[in-house]
């Protein structure tokens, strides 16, 4: 890892909020009785995130797109029958494309353009908040201008290939050009396919990407492994040939990118999007973090002794991994998680653990219907204060410094007693100031659908003279206290209910005099 990317990866542990810029100005719009831009959204607005204790806003969804990709969303099918499944009373002025089909890295000329983006960015940092935003390196909007200034920076094929995937390949002209994919699904029909063998697409992106940097604090990279060449050689093999003649580059793309960022914005901070357990690889190419699918899935799972093996990775790794319960492309947490104590289970794991913690819009407040990002409108939901209630106290717990920039372990259990096989139900984990020292946190989960038992190991973690005191900060009025010999010598017990959490700050009990 560069000296410059330790430099933003050292930001330890942040809280991120994303939201959907589009929907809430549309929002704020109405309200209003105005069209409205980025320099209207409220202080208030921006205090209340600031409060909360959060350090990143990531604002989706700010670049120019374009009429070609609206008018891809408007017609698809499958996409407004999604339309109308959330929105009963959707109408054709509901949609404003894709976020993802970009035109122009330039702010929407609807959302005020770059000056009032840099008027909110200097708000938020008032508030010390650092503002990110989207890079979608994959592909652009049907419409973009390279398409025809540059038509070489595009995946090419034939009519051969229209005809056999029509769902794939669309007609520019005479030329016939590859939508955007993944290689297993079709193409993204908003898209254009960028080229990553043709040297002029990479320089021409890498610049892209250094403007980018100009307008903000940090990016988070839209499927950011498809354009690793295996991937990239994989989905697209000899159609991906420069069809100028010019020589085929393939090594992979980001570390030159990312060096070139860094030379003009040290300590910028650069967030992948990435699955297939690439997380790694990204890593070492330069990214500071890297999206946690992984955890997700095993959360969703209920399966403990997955979630323990996935947290014994590389504590370098595990620094620099996103964590997550919802953002735009997952159900919404309190859909998929409806029973609170669940939800509230997962919640601890993702978040009470080390790397940045990622919340997205409506997260907080329990919605529970995904708007597609295609809208500018989404559903009138009602908050839910059971919801709201365990977010407020999560973030809380989340406001001690130790939790931000201290050290984090995963701890070692044993069975409550010979032949008691629910202690592998169990995920704890501690934070301290610094390795070595004793425990200040001690955060246990009973991720099963059952009562469940276990001693935590303890030896060598807390002092082992005199008493200590457990207070559950998420459940206000649970507190514990305990000699210290005893938990060095036998363990914490603890006997949890199914989807049961304890959140115990540790600390002495000072002794009468």
């Amino acid at each position: 890892m560069s000296a410059d990317a330790g430099a933003a990866a050292d930001r330890l542990n942040p809280l991120l909020y994303q939201v959907n810029t589009r929907v809430l100005l549309h929002e704020l719009g109405l309200d209003l009785g105005r069209a409205v831009t980025l320099d209207d959204v409220p202080d208030a607005f921006l205090d209340d995130i600031a409060t909360r204790g959060f350090d990143w806003v990531w604002m989706l969804g700010v670049w120019q797109t374009g009429p070609a990709g609206r008018a891809v969303s408007a017609t698809e099918p499958g996409w407004l029958a999604g339309y109308r499944e959330v929105l009963p009373d959707f109408t054709p002025e509901d949609v404003v494309g894709s976020p993802f089909a970009v035109v122009d890295y330039a702010v929407h000329t609807d959302l005020g353009g770059d000056a009032a983006l840099a008027r909110l960015r200097t708000r938020l940092a008032g508030r010390g908040l650092r503002l990110l935003l989207d890079f979608v390196p994959n592909h652009t909007a049907p419409d973009h201008p390279w398409l025809e200034d540059a038509p070489h920076r595009y995946v090419v094929g034939s009519e051969a290939d229209l005809t056999a995937q029509p769902q794939n390949w669309f007609r520019v002209g005479e030329r016939v050009v590859a939508h955007g994919r993944d290689p297993y699904f079709d193409g993204w029909p908003d898209t254009a396919q960028l080229n990553y063998r043709h040297p002029d697409l990479r320089a021409a992106m890498t610049a892209e990407l250094e403007g980018v940097a100009d307008r903000c604090d940090g990016v988070r990279c839209d499927m950011a492994m498809l354009l690793e060449p295996e991937v990239f050689a994989a989905t697209w093999g000899d159609r991906s040939l420069p069809p100028d003649g010019a020589t085929p580059v393939d090594t992979a793309f980001w570390p030159g990118a990312i060096a070139a960022v860094r030379r003009r914005h040290p300590g910028f901070l650069l967030m992948a999007e990435v699955y297939w357990d690439m997380e790694w690889q990204l890593q070492q190419h330069g990214f500071d973090l890297t999206y946690d699918k992984r955890l997700y899935d095993r959360l969703r799972s209920g399966e403990a002794s997955a979630v323990r093996g996935h947290l014994m990775a590389d504590p370098d790794f595990q620094h620099r991994s996103a964590r997550f319960l919802e953002n735009h492309d997952e159900p919404r947490a309190a859909a998929i998680l409806p029973d609170l104590l669940q939800h509230e289970a997962a919640a601890v794991v993702t978040f009470l653990g080390t790397g940045l913690r990622f919340l997205h819009e409506g997260q907080l407040e329990g919605r529970r219907v995904k708007a597609p990002l295609h809208l500018r409108r989404r559903p009138v939901e009602e908050p839910d204060p059971a919801v709201r209630d365990l977010y407020e106290r999560l973030l809380a717990v989340l406001a001690d410094p130790v939790l931000r920039t201290g050290h984090w372990q995963l701890l070692d259990t044993a069975p409550a007693w010979p032949g008691n096989p629910t202690s592998d139900a169990y995920v704890v984990t501690g934070w301290s100031t610094a390795p070595g020292l004793p425990l200040r946190w001690l955060v246990a989960v009973n991720l099963s659908a059952e009562q469940a038992q276990t001693r935590v190991v303890l030896r060598g973690l807390l002092p082992d003279a005199g008493t200590l005191r457990l207070t559950d900060r998420l459940h206000p009025g649970t507190v514990y206290d305990r000699d210290g010999a005893d938990l060095a010598a036998d363990g914490l017990f603890l006997d949890l209910p199914a989807s049961g959490c304890n959140v115990f700050a540790v600390s002495p009990v000072e002794e009468p005099t």
